[in-house]
C-alpha cells in the first residue's frame, strides 16, 4: 500500500506534537518538583492587614435616627460576612477561577507551573493562580496601597506584581501557609471582599451596589456571573462604560457576556446550577444600574462645611492617630462610622434662613454669610453653614463666585479663613475684665468722645499711647460725658468701653478673652491695643460661639467638638475627641455678664432678634458692626445653645450694609432675621433656664 505525501506530513506533525507534549510533561514534572522543594523553604506567614474601606459620617435626625452626611474612600469597599454573599457568587468564583479550590492545599500545581513556564518564556505574568494565590497577591498589593509615601508605594507595588518566577514562588508559599491558618470559606470570603471590580470599586458588596444597585446577598445568577467576570480583567470586562466599542450597551456588553457565559458553563459543568438555570442566565441580558456612591463633603449639601471641619478633625486630632502619618494612613484605609454632633433640625433651619436672607453672590461685593451654633456646657457643634456652594475642585470653583472651599466659620488651620473682625461682640471680654477687677455694672465710666485718650496701661508691653485714636459712637445720643458699664453694654457705646479700658489693663483684657478660648483665626497672637477692645481682631465665628456658650455656662468654656462617636473597622468604639472645659471667669462674674447681656436682648441693640424669637426663653446677646458697616454680627445664647450669625465682607472693599439691600431686606438687618430663625428651633427643642442672679455688689 502506498502512503500519500499528505499522510506522511500529518504523521510527522502528530509525532512532533506528541514529543512536545511529552517534553512539556517532563518539564512540568521537573519544575513541579523544584517548586515543591523551594516552596517548603520559603516563609509561609502572611500578615493580613486591614482592608481599605469607606468611612461614613452621620448626623442625627429629630427622631434620634442617623442620616448619612457623606462617605470617603480611596477604595469603595464594604466588607461583608460569608453568609451575606449570594451562593451564586461563591460558586461562580470557584467554578470560573479555581474549580479545585476546595480540594487543593492552596496551590493548583498544574495551573501555577504552566503560568510559570509562560512567564519565563514570554516575560509576562500569566494566569493559573488559585483563588488563595490571587488573594495573597491582593493582600500584598493592599499593603502597598496603605503606604503614605508615593515612592515607597510605587516600589512596593512593582515588587508585589513583577513578572518573575521568584514572585510566583513566594506567592505559592504564602498561599500554602494561609491555608494552614484559615478555612476555605474564610479565604473565599476575604478574597471576595478584597478583589477589585474596576476603577475604585473593591469587594463584592460595593460591586453589587455600584453595578446593579443591590447587595451581595441579593445578586441573581447572571448578575453574580457578570461581576465575577470583571475580576478576570477589570479594564476589559467592567460594566460602567456603555459607549465602549467592544463592551458597550449597544452590543450587549459583549466582552463581559463572553466571560460571564464561560463562567455559567463552568458552573453547569461542576454541578453548581441546573441546565434550566444555566440556559435562563445565558439568555438574560446584561443590564447594569450604575449607582455612584456619595464621596466627599460636596455630597453633604448645605452641611458640607460642617463635614469639612469633621474631616479636618479626623486628620489632625491625636484621638485618630498618634502622628500626622498615622492619621493620614487611618483616613485612607477608612472603615470608620463617625457619628457627628450635627443636629439636623438646627442645621436645616440654618440652611433655610441663609438661603432666604443672604445671596451667594452680590454685584460688587464679595459677600459672606455665616451661621454656627454650639451646645452650652458640652462644646458640641450643632449647626454650621454659609452662603456658598462647597467645592474643593479648582475647576468647579472657577465656574462661579458661588463656589468656595474655604469654611468661613473656622480657623485657617481647620480649612477656614483668616477670620473676620467681630465688632462690638468682642466688648463682652472688656466687660468681663471690668467685673473681674471688682467694678460694678452700675459704676460710671468716662464716655465722652475725644481726640486723644492719653495713655493706656499694658502690663505686657508697658504703657501705650494712641494719639490718633478717636473712636466715634453709632449715635449722637451716645455722646454724653458719663455712662454706666451696664448702659454702655445695653447701647453698645464705643466710648463707654474705651473709658472702661482706660481704667483696666489692656493685657489683662486680652488674657480674659483668651480665657474664653478666643484666638485669632490666622494663628497669630491676639492684638491688645486700645482699638482691639472694639473688636478689630479677626476671629472665626465658631470661636465666638464657643465663647458665648461659656458666658452662658456660668463662665465655664468648652472647646468645640464635632464628633460624638467613632466605630472602627472591627466594630469596636474608638475614643472620640473630647471637649476641654475650663473656668474662664468666676460664676459671679458670669452671672453679672448674663445680667447685662439679657438687657441687651430685651431693651438694647439686640432687641430685634429677641422679639422675633419664639418660643422665648431667657437669652443673652450682643450685636457687632465693624467700621463702615462692612460686617454685621448677632451673637447670643440661651442656657442650652449659643448661636453666632454674621454677614461679612470676604475680600475687597466691601459694601455699607446699611445702604445695601438684599431681596429679603436691608443687609445690615439680615442677622436679626436669621438669628431668631435658628434660635427659635433651638428654644423649642432644647428649652432654656433662667440665668443665675448676680451678687448685688456687681449690679448696684
Amino acid at each position: 500500500m502506498t502512503i500519500s505525501s499528505s499522510s506522511r506530513k500529518k504523521g510527522r506533525r502528530l509525532r512532533r506534537r506528541s514529543i512536545v507534549l511529552i517534553a512539556m510533561g517532563v518539564i512540568v514534572a521537573v519544575i513541579a518538583t523544584v517548586v515543591t522543594v523551594v516552596v517548603v523553604n520559603l516563609p509561609d506567614d502572611l500578615e493580613i492587614g486591614r482592608l481599605s474601606q469607606k468611612s461614613n459620617l452621620y448626623a442625627t435626625t429629630s427622631d434620634g435616627s442617623s442620616r448619612l452626611l457623606a462617605s470617603f474612600y480611596d477604595q469603595n469597599r464594604v466588607e461583608v460576612a460569608f453568609d451575606a454573599i449570594s451562593p451564586f457568587v461563591k460558586d461562580a468564583a470557584t467554578s470560573g477561577e479555581d474549580p479545585g479550590f476546595y480540594e487543593h492545599g492552596g496551590v493548583d500545581i498544574w495551573g501555577t507551573v504552566t503560568g510559570i513556564v509562560a512567564t519565563v518564556f514570554t516575560g509576562t505574568t500569566r494566569g493559573g493562580s488559585s483563588i488563595t494565590q490571587q488573594y495573597v497577591k491582593n493582600v500584598l498589593v493592599q499593603k502597598c496601597e496603605a503606604l503614605t509615601d508615593d515612592t515607597e508605594r510605587a516600589d512596593c507595588y512593582n515588587t508585589a506584581t513583577e513578572a518573575s518566577p521568584d514572585r510566583k514562588l513566594k506567592e505559592m508559599s504564602l498561599a500554602i501557609g494561609l491555608e494552614k491558618k484559615y478555612s476555605k470559606d474564610e479565604i473565599l470570603r476575604q478574597y471576595l471582599n478584597i478583589t477589585g471590580f474596576g476603577g475604585s470599586v473593591y469587594g463584592i458588596e460595593s460591586a453589587a451596589s455600584y453595578y446593579f444597585n443591590t447587595t451581595a446577598a441579593n445578586l441573581t445568577l447572571p448578575q453574580a456571573a457578570s461581576l465575577v467576570a470583571i475580576v478576570n480583567n477589570p479594564v476589559k470586562f467592567q460594566l460602567d462604560k456603555p459607549d465602549s466599542a467592544t463592551n458597550g450597551a449597544a452590543n450587549g456588553y459583549a466582552d463581559n457576556k463572553g466571560r460571564r457565559d464561560y463562567i455559567l458553563d463552568a458552573m453547569l459543568e461542576h454541578g453548581k446550577i441546573s441546565q434550566a438555570d444555566h440556559d435562563a442566565a445565558i439568555n438574560a441580558p446584561i443590564e447594569p444600574t450604575i449607582t455612584e456612591p456619595s464621596t466627599g463633603c460636596q455630597t453633604a449639601g448645605g452641611s458640607a462645611y460642617f463635614c469639612d471641619l469633621v474631616v479636618h478633625t479626623l486628620r489632625t486630632d491625636p484621638a485618630f492617630g498618634k502622628d500626622a502619618e498615622t492619621r493620614l494612613a487611618n483616613f485612607r484605609l477608612g472603615g470608620y462610622q463617625v457619628t457627628t454632633t450635627l443636629d439636623l433640625d438646627l442645621q436645616i433651619a440654618a440652611e433655610t434662613t441663609m438661603k432666604e436672607n443672604v445671596p451667594d453672590t452680590f454685584p460688587g461685593w464679595d459677600v459672606g454669610g455665616v451661621i454656627t451654633s454650639v451646645e452650652v456646657g458640652t462644646g458640641r457643634v450643632l449647626d454650621m453653614t454659609q452662603n456658598k456652594d462647597y467645592s474643593q475642585d479648582p475647576a468647579v470653583q472657577a465656574t462661579g463666585d458661588n463656589y468656595s472651599g474655604i469654611n468661613y466659620n473656622t480657623d485657617l488651620d481647620q480649612g477656614g479663613s483668616n477670620g473676620f473682625q467681630t465688632g462690638s461682640t468682642y466688648k463682652v471680654f472688656t466687660l468681663a475684665e471690668w467685673l473681674n477687677t471688682g467694678h460694678s455694672l452700675a459704676d460710671s465710666v468716662s464716655s465722652r468722645p475725644r481726640s486723644n485718650w492719653g495713655t493706656f496701661e499694658d502690663s505686657c508691653n508697658g504703657p501705650q499711647s494712641y494719639p490718633d485714636f478717636n473712636p466715634k459712637n453709632d449715635s449722637s445720643s451716645e455722646n454724653g460725658s458719663y455712662s454706666s458699664a451696664l448702659q454702655s453694654t445695653i447701647q453698645s457705646i464705643n466710648t463707654g468701653f474705651i473709658g472702661m479700658a482706660k481704667e483696666l489693663d489692656l493685657c489683662a483684657i486680652r488674657k480674659t478673652a483668651e480665657a474664653f478660648g478666643v484666638h485669632r483665626a490666622d494663628g497669630n497672637a491676639l492684638e491688645q491695643g486700645a482699638a482691639s477692645v472694639l473688636g478689630t481682631n479677626e476671629i472665626a465665628p465658631l470661636t465666638m460661639a464657643a465663647a458665648y456658650a461659656g458666658i452662658a455656662n456660668n463662665g465655664v468654656t468648652c472647646t468645640p467638638i464635632v464628633i460624638d462617636k467613632i466605630t472602627g473597622p472591627d466594630g469596636a468604639d474608638i475614643p472620640a475627641p473630647t471637649s476641654n472645659c475650663a473656668q474662664s471667669v468666676s460664676t459671679d462674674v458670669a452671672a453679672a455678664m448674663d445680667y447685662a447681656m439679657q438687657r441687651v436682648m430685651t431693651s438694647g441693640t439686640a432687641a430685634s432678634s429677641y422679639r422675633a424669637t419664639t418660643p422665648r426663653v431667657p437669652m443673652i446677646g450682643k450685636t457687632g458692626t465693624t467700621d463702615d458697616n462692612k460686617d454685621t454680627w448677632m451673637s447670643g445664647a440661651s442656657t442650652k445653645v449659643a448661636t453666632v450669625v454674621g454677614v461679612v465682607n470676604v475680600s475687597g472693599d466691601g459694601r455699607d450694609q446699611r445702604t445695601t439691600y438684599f431681596d429679603s431686606g436691608q443687609a445690615a438687618t439680615a442677622r436679626h432675621r436669621m438669628w431668631p430663625d435658628v434660635m427659635s428651633v433651638a428654644n423649642e427643642k432644647y428649652g432654656g433656664d433662667s440665668f443665675p442672679v448676680p451678687p448685688r455688689s456687681m449690679t448696684r
